[in-house]
Parts: structure tokens; C-alpha cells; sequence
């Protein structure tokens, strides 16, 4: 008898068991969606999705595809340095106003840009020695999070470092100080270096300049490598390329974006929580490799997304978080993680943000009164003594035109701050710049910021901020209107 209950009892335990479905313990474990008819709107439902998600990822590939094949270190029309794949080039001085390439420069540091490939092999990056200078060599994925630290509020030596993918599990050559690991196997480079406008810093930043350099790793042999920057050929090449329509911006072409979104989406594999996404976003985009119709739903929804979703993005109050004072700010700049709105909205209004604790950003399109900036009028931005933006490294003032390019005026001045060595102060010890179209008059005219005749936006930098703006307890300045 007590056997028999034994056995029963067994039996029982195996039907419980039994009756469980197994729970999915990873991502994998859980079933996407199965291949079907899909309606009209459902497909639009997942592509308006889709668009907002992978904008910023399909920027950036298209933006590399275009802008890494040339075949040496050159000078795009005066004002854009490009470099074959895995290289760097830098500039020798602020950039060009004329700049209509990359959104939102600033003209406090000298730039490079570099696309790299890490598929084959890492990437060296010579750090030179910039004494006290502040500078920032970032480095970003394919998803624009910033990857790198490599910089001086970071103590990071000179000498070389070496940027991997996701999968290099080789050994790390002696002389190599660090190693950075990118999370995608294509990132770009973008370094900062602080000058100011002055001739003989701009003469004593230059031999720095020259050892900036990034090349594979098969080129390297434990030399500082030296190139003269001012001496790259200067091309001309007028117009954006074939391949994209007058789409602004024409990184990303509604016409193409879903053409183009699978071999993305291969290239940048899904973070930690993404898995389902690229299930839901891949089974439309199987569906319309198979059906015209629905990849003619999905054209007609990215045309439509594209000014509803994206454009708006380029005004500052639907773009990061409030400030104070009108002022709005990005909570994850290059950090964005899962954060799909701020990352698309960042890349379409200011590609290539650095993470908060090296670079808090300020920006705004109207005054305090939350009335669009126009030229016309003439604003006053007045810093307290005691109260300019709390910096170890600098910070700026920028004015922007409505496409967030630089605006042309006759002083050939486009931001004020710390490089700008003949700021007047008030008596009492405060800051006041004057912005507008005319002159505030000739005893204004050191802290004047001319604004195009029409709408403008500004923006504050503050470079290794201290900790009072990064927790919010300092506020940027009100803006007032003066006439």
C-alpha cells in the first residue's frame, strides 16, 4: 500500500510537472512574429516605428558610405576633411563657415573626422601630448554612442590606443596603452581640440595637430607618426552625392530608407531588450521583399513620418529636456541607449554629441518669453558675476541659422566665450553679449553675436562641466528682449 502511494504520488508530481509550459529564460527563447497577410495599417503602424527608430542609424551608414571612399587625406571644397576608411584628418583651425555638411559645429576647438571599419582589423589612435590644453579624442558606433575617453578630463596619457569590434579576441601588441571596444564593427571618429582666437595659439597648436592620427593596426610599429594637416590637397566637388535625392537632410532619403534599413540592420545588431524590435521591424520588411504592395505602404509611411516625426525635431523645444529659462538639454547625449526619440532627434539637429560629464549642451530657439529668436530684434544674454557656466575645460556662446549651420555676417564672428580674449565686463563684475542682426554700437561690439536677418537659434556649450551643471543647480541665462 505504501508502495502504491509512493507510485502515486510520483505520478501526480509528474503531471504537474507536466502541465508547464517552459517560461523563456533569453531573448532568443522567445518566438517573433510568424510570416502572414499583414493590413495596410499595421504595416504603417511598425514603419512609422521603424522610420523613428532607425533614422539615425541609417544617417550614419549612408553618411559613411558617402564620405569615406576618398582615396587620400584631402579637403572637400575648402571646408570638409575626409580620410579613406580607418584614417583621421584634422583641420588646422576652426572650420569653415561654409560648412553644410554635419550640423551644428562649434568654433571654439579644432576638429577631425574619421570613419572606421573593425571588421578585419582594430584601429590605432595616436594620442599626442597637449600639455594643459583641453581636447577630446571620442570616438562613436554606428548608433552614435559615444564609445571612448579618451581626453584630458579623463587623465589619459599620451601614446596609443587601440579601438576593437565586438568580436576581436586578438592579443593586444606591446606599446598599446588601452583598448576601447566598439559594440558595432564600423564607429566614427571625431576629435576636439580647444584653441583660442588668437595667431599665436593658433601657431602653438599645430605640431599637436600634426600626431593626431588613427590607421589599422597592421601599420603600426611603436613610432609617433607626424602629417602636416595645412598641406592635404583641397578638392572641390560641388552639390551632395548621386546617390541621394534633395531630401534634406541627404543622409537619409525617404525614398530609400527601407531599401536600405535590412543591410542596416545587419551591420548594427540589436542591445540588450532590442531583440524584439528587429523581430517585429524584420518580418515587414521580409514581407515586403516579397509583396510590392506592402513595400509601397511602407515608401508612402516614411514620406509621411519624415515631416511629422523628423522635422520637428529640429526645434529645440521638442528636443531634449527643460533647463530654465527657456533652455532645453539632452539628458543622454551621446548615451542614448534605448532612448529612440532623443537619439533621432540629436542626430538630425546635432550629430556627434559628447557624453554629459565632458560636454553639457544648452540650446534654445526663443527667448525667456518663449518667443522665437528673430533677427530683426536684438536680444541681451547677462551672466551674474560670479555665474558663467562652472567649466574645468571652456564654454560658448554659438549662433545658428534655422538649418543649424553657421549664419555669414561681416564680423566673421560665430561664438563668443572662453577663446575670446576682449569680452568687456560690466562694472559690477557681469557678462552681457548682445544678440541681433545690427550692431548694439560701437562700445558693444566685442560681445555682440550677429544673428541672420531672420529666425536663429543659439546654443551653450560648457566642456567638463563642474558638478553644479550637471545636476541642475546651475541654470543657463535669461534671454531678454531689448527691442
Amino acid at each position: 500500500m505504501t508502495a502504491l502511494c509512493a507510485i502515486g504520488a510520483a505520478n501526480i508530481a509528474g503531471n504537474v510537472l507536466a502541465q508547464q509550459v517552459a517560461i523563456p529564460q533569453k531573448a532568443a527563447e522567445v518566438p517573433g512574429p510568424a510570416p502572414g497577410p499583414m493590413t495596410k495599417e499595421y504595416v504603417q503602424l511598425v514603419g512609422r516605428m521603424a522610420y523613428l527608430w532607425g533614422w539615425p542609424l541609417v544617417y550614419v551608414h549612408n553618411q559613411r558610405d558617402a564620405l569615406s571612399k576618398a582615396p587620400e587625406p584631402i579637403l572637400l571644397n575648402g571646408v570638409l576633411p575626409l580620410a579613406p576608411m580607418n584614417g583621421v584628418v584634422m583641420l588646422t583651425s576652426y572650420i569653415s563657415p561654409a560648412e553644410r555638411y554635419i550640423g551644428d559645429p562649434n568654433q571654439d576647438v579644432v576638429y577631425g573626422l574619421g570613419y572606421l571599419s573593425l571588421e578585419k582589423e582594430p584601429v590605432v589612435v595616436q594620442v599626442p601630448d597637449f600639455g594643459d590644453r583641453f581636447w577630446t579624442l571620442p570616438v562613436y558606433d554606428a548608433r552614435t554612442d559615444q564609445i571612448s575617453e579618451l581626453g584630458l578630463q579623463y587623465g589619459t596619457r599620451p601614446g596609443f590606443y587601440m579601438i576593437v569590434g565586438p568580436d576581436w579576441k586578438g592579443a593586444t601588441p606591446s606599446g598599446i596603452a588601452g583598448v576601447i571596444r566598439s559594440s558595432t564593427n564600423f564607429g566614427i571618429a571625431m576629435p576636439r581640440i580647444f584653441m583660442n582666437d588668437t595667431p599665436e595659439d593658433h601657431a602653438a597648436i599645430q605640431p599637436a595637430l600634426s600626431q593626431i592620427q588613427f590607421y589599422p593596426l597592421s601599420q603600426f610599429d611603436g613610432k609617433m607618426k607626424t602629417k602636416d594637416w595645412s598641406k592635404i590637397p583641397k578638392i572641390d566637388r560641388k552639390g551632395v552625392p548621386a546617390k541621394y535625392s534633395s531630401t534634406q537632410p541627404p543622409w537619409v532619403d525617404p525614398a530609400t530608407f527601407f531599401d536600405e534599413l535590412p543591410t542596416v540592420m545587419k551591420e548594427v545588431p540589436p542591445l540588450p531588450g532590442e531583440e524584439a524590435l528587429y523581430k517585429q521591424i524584420g518580418s515587414v520588411l521580409d514581407a515586403a521583399a516579397k509583396d510590392p504592395e506592402v513595400m509601397k505602404t511602407l515608401r508612402e509611411t516614411a514620406f509621411a513620418a519624415d515631416p511629422e516625426l523628423i522635422a520637428p525635431m529640429m526645434r529645440w523645444r521638442f528636443n531634449g529636456q527643460p533647463a530654465g529659462n527657456g533652455w532645453t538639454s539632452p539628458a543622454n547625449n551621446g548615451a542614448f541607449g534605448a532612448d529612440y526619440y532623443h537619439r533621432t532627434g540629436a542626430v538630425k539637429a546635432d550629430p556627434y554629441d559628447n557624453k554629459r560629464n565632458e560636454t553639457m549642451y544648452f540650446y534654445t530657439d526663443n527667448d525667456t518669453s518663449l518667443k522665437q529668436l528673430v533677427g530683426k530684434s536684438s536680444y541681451s544674454v547677462t551672466f551674474p558675476k560670479g555665474e558663467l557656466p562652472p567649466v574645468k575645460g571652456f564654454w560658448s556662446l554659438t549662433m545658428y541659422d534655422p538649418e543649424h549651420y553657421f549664419a555669414e555676417n561681416a564680423l566673421h564672428r560665430f561664438a563668443l566665450g572662453t577663446k575670446d580674449k576682449t569680452l568687456k565686463y560690466n562694472a559690477d563684475g557681469s557678462l552681457t553679449l548682445y544678440l541681433g542682426h545690427k550692431s548694439p554700437g560701437a562700445d558693444k561690439e566685442s560681445n555682440w553675436l550677429p544673428a541672420p536677418a531672420g529666425n536663429f537659434s543659439i546654443w551653450l556649450r560648457a566642456y567638463w562641466p563642474e558638478q553644479a551643471i550637471l545636476d541642475g543647480s546651475w541654470k543657463p541665462p535669461v534671454v531678454s528682449r531689448l527691442r
